[in-house]
C-alpha cells in the first residue's frame, strides 16, 4: 500500500464532517413516489445478500464521477488543477459510542436538480445519458447505476448526506456546495445550500452515519479487506484511507517535564587534564579516575523523556493495478509473481501462469490469467467434491463473485487460481450475480483447454520446469482429470508422463514407438507407494525386463483407478502384468516348442500342483506352471476377475462397505493363481520332497515327521508368495512361528526348547475405592426452562489480533506501472466450447 503525509493531502480532502443543516437557504423536501419508496424498502432489506457491498457500491459510483468529469475535461478542454481520486476517512464518536464513514470523490459533482434527479429518484442514473452525450462509449469504463447503487449505503446506515460541488460552467460559473440528506425509514429527502460553504473544490462526499449494528466498518482493516476484495482493480484512480496511530517523541522544548541536556563538552575536557595528570600519579589516583569514569558513563544512560503523538497518514488501498488489463508481452516474470503473491497472498512464487485474451462470439469479451501454485492445498483429497472460490469474476474491473455455483471447476482443476474479467455481462439488479450461466460455462471449458495448453507447451519446451510441476503434485491431478472428463481424457493422458523399468519418464506415445515385434499389450505393474525402481525388481517384471520389454510402473493410488477405465491406447491393450494371461507377443514364432515345453513341465509337477492347491486352497483359486518367473521359485497372480495387490489395498483403504460389498470383494480376494518356476532349485528340491514322502509301499503308513516337514515348508513357500507378490498373508503370527522353527533346525537349536519366561511381577492391587453409582438421566420429566443456563458468548480474538498489529505492518512505498491495456491475442469463445463432445463429463467420486 502506498502511504502519503496528510500534509500532502490536505488541499485535496475535506476536514469538516457534512451534517445536519444548521443555518445557510432553505431546504428544499421532496416526498418519494409511492413505487420508489416501496423498491427502495426492497433494496434496503432484501435485494443486497451482504452489507459489505455498499462500499463496492460506493467506489464504483465515485469511479464513474471522476471518469465523467475527466471525459468532459478532455473534450472541452477544461482545467483538472485536481487530483483524481477517491478518499475515505473513519471517524468514530469516542463520547456515543458511534461514528461515520466519509467517502469522497474529486469527480465531477452535482447541481441541487443533479441531486434530486440522481439520488432521488430509484435506478436513475447520469451515466448512459452522459455517455450518449459525450459519444465516448469506448473511452470510459462506467458500471452499473448510480441510483441503485448509492442506496446500498442505506444497508449499514441510519442517515446519509451526500455534499456534492460541480465544475464551473459557462451557465453556472460560481456553482454552489449543496447537501443531499435522507434517513432509512424517512418517506422524504431534503436537497439545501451547505451550510459550511463550498468545502470542496470539485466532486462529491458522501457521509454515511452507521447503525449500531455496523461499527465494525470503522475498523481500519475491515475496509482495506473490503476494497480489496471488491474494488482493487475497479479504478485507475488512487483510492486512500485515513489513518492514524500513536507513537512515542522525544520530550521538546516548551513540553511539560522538559529537562534541558546537561553540558558535557566542559566535563570531556577537563576530564583529559586530569587524565594527563594522573600519569605521574600513583595507582590510587589511576583507580579514583576509574571510578569517576564509570559515574560518568552511569549519568549518560539516563533515559530520554517521551511523549505521544498521533501520526496521520493517507494509506493507498489500490496501488496493485489489474495486471490482466495490461499486453503479456508488456510484462515480465517479477511483475506476475509479485500480482500472484499480493493478491492471493501466497508465500511462494508460482509454478506457471498463463495470461489471454477471448471473446463469445456474442460481442462479450473478455481477459483471463490464471495461476499454478507452488503446491496443491493440504485438504484437496479430503473432499469429493470441488469446494474452490479461487476463481475470481470481475465485471470491468469489478469484483462480482469467487462462488460460480453449478458452473464451478470440476474437482481436478480446483486449486487454480484464476481472474476473469469480462467487459460486460447481465447481472442481476444487486450486481452479486449472473442472470445467466452460459458464459460461465464457456469459461470453465476456456481455462481446462488452456490448461492442456499450457502443460502441453511446457511439457515440449522446458523438461526440467514441466518435471518440478508434476512433482508438486500436479501428476496426481492430472490422472484424476483424466478420471473425471471422458472428453478431454486423451488430451490429458497424452501430457501425462510414467516411470518405466528402463526409462525413467515416458509418455504412452513414447511408449509405442519403443515396442517390441509383435508386442499388441502395453505392461504395466501397479504398487501403491513404491519407489519406482523397488517395483522394477518385482517377481512380475523378471522375464519382461529380462527379455528387454518395457513395463509402465504406476505408484500413485490414481494411476490403477484411471487404467481400470483406460483399457486401451491407440489400438494397443493394457495388460496388468500382476494378472495371469501374460502374454508377449512372440508366442506364435515358436508355438510348437513352447506347448511341449510346458505340457511335458505340467505333467512332470502335476503331483505338486496338486498337492499345493489343496494346501493353499483358502488362498488361492489354482496352481499353475509359470511363463513369467526367471529366478524366483513362485509367485501369486490375480486372474482377470479379481484384485491386484495394490487394488486390494486400495478398496481394504475404503471405511464405508456393507455386507455385499465386503462379499464381492472376498469373492475377488480367493481369485488369485500360484505359479511356479519349475526351473528353479527350490520348486525342484519340494517336488523331490514330496516323492520322498509317497515313496512307501502299499499299505504303509507315511512317514508322519517328513509329512509335517512337507506341510510346513509348503505353507512357508505360499506364505512367502503371498508377501512377494504384494499380498497380505492369512496369519502372520502362523507365518513367521513356521519360520522360526526352520531357523531353529537350521541353526540346531532344539524346536522345543523355551526362553527363560521370568519377569518381574506388578506392584500389589492397591485397596478398591467404591465408585460413587451415577444416576440415571430421566428422560420423560418435562423441561424447566427457567433452569437452563446461559453461556456466555465465545471469546473473539479478532479485535485483539487486530490492535496488537495495527502499528506493525507498515507497507513499503510502491508506484503503479503506467500504460494502458493493448490488445491481447483473441481466441474465439464460441469455437472452443463447439469443438467440446456434446456430452456433459463424468464426475466419479472417489
Amino acid at each position: 500500500m502506498r502511504v502519503l503525509s496528510t500534509l500532502l493531502l490536505i488541499p485535496l480532502f475535506v476536514k469538516v464532517l457534512a451534517q445536519e443543516k444548521t443555518g445557510g437557504g432553505p431546504a428544499t423536501k421532496h416526498d418519494y413516489q409511492s413505487d420508489v419508496a416501496r423498491m427502495r424498502k426492497i433494496v434496503i432489506e432484501s435485494l443486497y445478500s451482504h452489507k459489505d457491498v455498499f462500499l463496492r457500491e460506493l467506489v464504483s459510483n465515485a469511479n464513474d464521477a471522476i471518469e465523467k468529469w475527466r471525459i468532459l475535461a478532455l473534450k472541452e478542454g477544461l482545467e483538472n488543477n485536481n487530483p483524481l481520486n477517491i478518499t475515505i476517512k473513519l471517524v468514530p464518536d469516542e463520547v456515543k459510542g458511534g461514528g461515520k464513514i466519509i467517502l469522497t470523490d474529486t469527480g465531477i459533482g452535482m447541481t441541487p436538480e443533479e441531486l434530486t434527479k440522481n439520488l432521488g429518484t430509484l435506478a436513475k442514473s447520469g451515466t448512459a445519458e452522459f455517455l450518449k452525450a459525450a459519444n465516448e462509449k469506448n473511452g470510459a469504463q462506467l458500471i452499473g447505476q448510480f441510483g441503485l447503487g448509492f442506496y446500498s449505503s442505506f444497508l449499514v446506515a441510519s442517515d446519509v448526506y451526500v455534499a456534492s460541488l460541480p465544475p464551473p460552467t459557462k451557465e453556472n460559473p460560481d456553482p454552489v456546495q449543496h447537501v443531499f440528506a435522507s434517513s432509512t425509514d424517512a418517506t422524504s429527502f431534503e436537497v439545501y445550500r451547505d451550510p459550511r460553504g463550498n468545502t470542496l473544490q470539485r466532486g462529491t462526499e458522501i457521509t454515511l452515519v452507521l447503525k449500531d449494528d455496523s461499527l465494525k466498518y470503522l475498523m481500519e482493516y475491515k475496509v482495506k479487506d473490503l476494497i480489496e476484495k471488491h474494488s482493487a482493480f475497479s479504478t485507475a484512480h488512487p483510492i486512500y484511507l485515513y489513518t492514524s496511530r500513536m507513537d512515542d517523541v522525544p520530550l521538546e522544548e516548551g513540553d511539560e517535564g522538559y529537562e534541558p541536556p546537561k553540558p558535557k563538552k566542559e566535563k570531556k575536557e577537563k576530564k583529559e587534564e586530569e587524565k594527563d595528570e594522573s600519569e605521574e600519579k600513583k595507582e590510587d589516583d589511576e583507580e579514583e579516575l576509574k571510578e569517576a569514569d564509570e559515574e560518568e558513563e552511569e549519568e549518560e544512560e539516563v533515559p530520554v523523556k517521551t511523549k505521544k503523538v498521533k501520526v496521520e497518514n493517507w494509506v493507498q488501498l489500490n496501488d496493485q493495478p489489474p495486471l490482466w488489463t495490461r499486453d503479456p508481452k508488456s510484462i515480465n516474470d517479477t511483475e506476475y509473481i509479485d500480482f500472484y503473491r499480493a493478491t492471493y497472498k501466497e508465500p511462494n512464487d508460482p509454478l506457471a501462469w498463463h495470461h489471454f485474451k477471448g471473446d463469445t462470439g456474442s460481442g462479450t469479451s473478455f481477459r483471463a490469467l490464471f495461476y499454478l501454485p507452488s503446491a496443491i492445498p493440504q485438504d484437496f483429497w479430503n473432499s469429493p467434491k470441488s469446494t474452490s472460490e479461487s476463481v475470481r469474476l470481475y465485471v470491468k474491473r469489478v469484483f462480482i463473485t469467487n462462488d460460480l455455483g453449478e458452473q464451478a471447476l470440476p474437482k481436478w482443476i480446483s486449486w487454480m487460481k484464476a481472474i476473469i474479467d469480462a467487459d460486460d455481462l447481465p447481472l442481476n439488479v444487486s450486481r452479486e450475480t449472473l442472470q445467466s450461466t452460459k458464459f460461465l460455462s464457456q469459461a470453465k471449458q476456456v481455462l481446462i483447454k488452456r490448461l492442456i495448453q499450457l502443460l502441453t507447451r511446457i511439457a515440449s519446451e522446458d523438461q526440467a520446469k514441466f518435471k518440478r510441476i508434476m512433482k508438486a503434485g500436479y501428476s496426481a491431478l492430472l490422472k484424476l482429470g483424466a478420471v473425471e472428463s471422458a472428453k478431454d481424457r486423451t488430451k490429458i493422458l497424452s501430457i501425462i508422463r510414467f516411470k518405466t523399468n528402463l526409462r525413467e519418464s515416458v509418455t504412452l506415445d513414447q511408449y509405442i514407438e519403443k515396442k517390441r515385434k509383435g508386442q499388441d499389450q502395453m505392461f504395466y505393474l501397479a504398487g501403491v507407494g513404491q519407489e519406482p525402481d523397488d517395483l522394477a525388481k518385482s517377481v512380475f517384471v523378471e522375464k519382461l525386463t529380462a527379455r528387454g520389454y518395457e513395463v509402465l510402473l504406476f505408484t500413485e493410488p490414481m494411476d490403477e483407478i484411471l487404467f481400470s477405465q483406460v483399457r486401451d491406447w491407440k489400438d494397443m491393450k493394457l495388460q496388468d502384468v500382476a494378472k495371469e494371461g501374460l502374454k508377449f507377443g512372440d508366442e506364435d514364432e515358436d508355438k510348437e516348442a513352447e506347448e511341449a515345453a510346458l505340457k511335458e513341465a505340467t505333467e512332470k509337477y502335476q503331483p505338486l500342483i496338486d498337492y499345493l492347491k489343496e494346501e493353499g486352497k483358502e488362498m488361492v483359486s489354482g496352481v499353475q506352471i509359470s511363463n513369467r518367473l526367471v529366478t524366483s521359485p513362485c509367485a501369486i497372480v490375480a486372474s482377470q476377475q479379481g484384485y491386484s495387490s495394490n487394488m486390494q489395498r486400495l478398496l481394504a483403504s475404503q471405511h464405508t462397505q456393507d455386507a455385499q460389498q465386503k462379499m464381492i470383494q472376498e469373492w475377488a480376494r480367493k481369485q488369485r493363481v500360484l505359479e511356479i518356476n519349475p526351473k528353479s532349485p527350490l520348486i525342484q528340491g519340494l517336488l523331490a520332497k514330496w516323492k520322498q514322502v509317497n515313496d512307501v509301499e502299499e499299505g504303509e503308513e507315511k512317514d508322519p515327521e517328513l509329512v509335517e516337514e512337507l506341510k510346513e515348508v509348503s505353507s512357508i513357500l505360499i506364505d512367502g508368495a503371498l508377501v512377494r507378490s504384494g499380498f497380505d498373508v492369512a496369519d502372520a503370527n502362523l507365518f513367521f512361528y513356521r519360520v522360526d522353527r526352520v531357523l531353529r533346525r537350521s541353526l540346531g537349536v532344539s524346536e522345543t526348547a523355551e526362553a527363560d519366561a521370568t519377569v518381574k511381577p506388578a506392584p500389589e492391587e492397591v485397596e478398591a475405592v467404591e465408585t460413587p453409582k451415577q444416576e440415571l438421566p430421566d428422560l420423560e420429566a418435562d423441561e424447566d426452562l427457567s433452569k437452563v443456563e446461559e453461556f456466555e458468548a465465545p471469546f473473539d480474538p479478532s479485535e485483539q489480533i487486530r490492535m496488537a498489529t495495527q502499528n506493525f505492518m507498515k507497507e513499503p512505498e510502491t508506484v503503479a506501472p503506467e500504460g494502458g491495456a493493448p490488445d491481447l491475442p483473441v481466441i474465439n469463445l464460441e469455437d472452443d466450447v463447439a469443438s467440446a463432445e456434446a456430452e456433459k463429463p463424468a464426475h466419479d467420486e472417489l
